[in-house]
């Protein structure tokens, strides 16, 4: 074992006290809502048993007869598992041999010095994509050096452990991305090869451009051959299953819908929406700024048998078959999945921060990401006089902007922005084009459903109303990246006319409609409106749909015989491997149903 371990009888664990955040632990079991509305656990039902708890888990081991890898995400309570684990195989009488990954990592600073170039140097929120593989970070000669010991029971375990190439069984520990992020901010975990834990928006600079797509291209070479998948986030009441169950309920659910599990952030901007109409959250907090529907990079996906659920990392879907999930357009996107959903809550809060995302050149040359952050706002709700910035005014003068900014952020002088950027009143199903370059934010008293290109932190903020955030710290700007970036052509009755949606009727029947809602030619989604009041039928046409019921109480998606339902504001995704599905309404009032997906020129 490890020297750093710590036994279990040295103290008591509290899964609470090693995140940092109000929000709640997903429960080990289901349970049944006394109204059926918007699920925060939405799950996908698995044949195959998941099983709970660590006495299970050292009974399959010891049934295989074989040496143990145990690989894993960042994040990962490495010392607590061993210690769980370890106990129960010592209470069925087996002493195992615990062998470290982690002691064949390079030196610290040599990890440094090599990812260097992906951390942005001083830079506080920005790096570039590192395009290595997670071996680099590994002294080959220690790793090598890792061996079995005859006669005993061997168990290599942490982040690459199967990279030692033992013959053995493989499981695979999974965590959460929101989890990942909770740990961080409680100063509980270190990046791989650290030794400390470091600022956590440092540390997830890190997690974002260098060990998570390390991680990820690990994964999907681990993930024929992984034997047992193991939801780690409850720390010491653990759900696990075989990776055929796993496999194979990956294979359904790529030609099925599917909803990925959505998680809550509090901002100084955010409002009461969320809390007004969203079940099952903490209401504790200040407020609810964001609901992240459908982040592919941090969303994950629950698997349930019976009341037991288990959840693993949305992207370990797109990991096991792309193709299925996105069609034609995996050749453009590969693993990456392209569209994000997610909420913007302004009710009763503020405006969102004045800010623009960068070109596609700019983000490839700086960032490292193929595609940039490409965004719509579809107002799923809002209260009268309801606005949203937009686009500059015909008469704009680019230095007299610059320096106003400039000068508010020296002398924490108020703008009035409405003298260089328009803004246009916002109303319910109205659809506002952002593409990269374009001067925009959300007033308050909107309920906007973002629709995106999947990139997501990308954004410029040039001025911020003078706030700081939740813990009172200035919040940072980027006035010269903005600069750098922003299309002053986009002003006057320009704006208008490219920027704001024209929606038309492109397929109608006896009480169903298809609402084309244009986009702008840089957005490489297409979005379109399905209003019904019986049911609507619907095919892929080999791509991906991602959709959200955006009026009405609640709908049955069919599927290859297969029928969820899904609630007001729920989002969910058909892969193009479905073919075909049907939206049944079973509420009371008409339904209506945004749908984006690829353009087919674009693939």
């Amino acid at each position: 074992m490890s020297k750093d371990s710590v036994l279990k009888s040295d103290f008591e664990v509290d899964p609470q006290e090693l995140r940092s955040t109000r929000q709640f632990l997903i429960p080990a079991q289901k349970e049944t809502p006394a109204i059926a509305k918007y699920d925060i656990y939405p799950t996908f039902k698995t044949d195959g048993p998941i099983y709970a708890g660590f006495e299970s888990l050292a009974a399959w081991i010891m049934a295989q007869e074989k040496d143990v890898v145990i690989d894993g995400y960042s994040a990962v309570y490495w010392d607590i598992f061993v210690n769980e684990l370890n106990d129960e195989l010592h209470k069925k009488g087996v002493e195992a041999n615990w062998v470290n990954s982690h002691t064949a990592f390079k030196p610290e600073d040599t990890i440094n010095q090599l990812i260097a170039p992906s951390m942005g140097g001083d830079d506080p929120l920005f790096g570039k994509i590192y395009e290595g593989d997670l071996s680099d970070l590994f002294d080959y000669q220690k790793l090598s050096s890792l061996k079995p010991v005859d006669g005993r029971l061997n168990i290599i375990y942490g982040s690459g452990a199967a990279l030692a190439k033992w013959d053995a069984v493989v499981l695979y520990i999974d965590v959460p991305k929101n989890e990942i992020q909770f740990r961080s901010r409680a100063n509980k975990i270190c990046n791989l090869g650290d030794h400390q834990p470091v600022d956590p928006k440092v540390q997830y600079k890190r997690f974002y451009f260098v060990e998570w797509p390390l991680l990820n291209k690990h994964k999907k070479q681990l993930l024929p051959l992984v034997d047992v998948i193991i939801d780690e986030q409850r720390i010491t009441d653990i759900s696990w299953t075989t990776g055929g169950t796993l496999r194979d309920t990956l294979k359904t659910m790529s030609r099925n819908m599917l909803r990925p599990r959505p998680w809550f952030e509090p901002g100084v901007w955010g409002g009461q929406w969320i809390k007004d109409h969203i079940n099952g959250l903490n209401n504790d907090v200040v407020n609810y700024a964001w609901s992240f529907e459908l982040i592919a990079p941090e969303n994950g996906i629950i698997l349930q048998y019976r009341n037991t659920m288990l959840e693993v990392s949305l992207d370990t879907l797109f990991l096991y078959n792309n193709i299925a999930i996105l069609g034609k357009a995996a050749e453009r996107f590969g693993d990456a999945f392209p569209i994000r959903f997610d909420f913007l809550d302004t009710f009763d809060g503020g405006n969102l921060s004045l800010q623009c995302h960068p070109t596609v050149p700019y983000t490839k040359k700086n960032f490292g990401e193929n595609f940039t952050q490409d965004e719509t706002y579809y107002i799923l709700d809002a209260e009268p006089g309801a606005e949203v910035y937009l686009g500059f005014q015909e008469n704009i003068d680019k230095q007299e902007f610059r320096t106003v900014l400039e000068d508010s952020f020296k002398n924490n002088e108020p703008v009035e922005i409405g003298n260089y950027v328009q803004i246009f009143p916002a109303k319910k199903h109205d659809l506002f084009l952002i593409p990269n370059g374009t001067v925009h934010c959300s007033g308050k008293n909107n309920m906007v459903l973002e629709i995106s290109a999947t990139p997501y932190i990308f954004t410029f903020k040039m001025y911020d109303w003078l706030r700081p955030d939740l813990n009172g710290n200035p919040r940072t700007l980027n006035i010269d990246r903005a600069f750098e970036n922003l299309d002053f052509s986009r002003k006057g009755k320009v704006v208008a006319d490219t920027l704001i949606s024209k929606q038309s009727i492109v397929k109608k029947g006896n009480d169903w409609q298809v609402v084309n809602l244009s986009t702008h030619p840089d957005h490489f989604y297409a979005v379109e409106r399905f209003e019904f009041d019986t049911l609507i039928e619907e095919y892929t046409n080999n791509q991906c749909h991602v959709l959200s019921l955006v009026e009405g109480e609640s709908i049955m998606v069919t599927t290859n015989d297969l029928q969820q339902v899904i609630h007001y504001a729920e989002t969910f995704i058909i892969p193009a491997d479905a073919v075909k599905y049907t939206l049944t309404n079973t509420g009371k009032n008409s339904a209506k149903v945004i749908k984006a997906f690829v353009k087919d020129e674009c693939c």
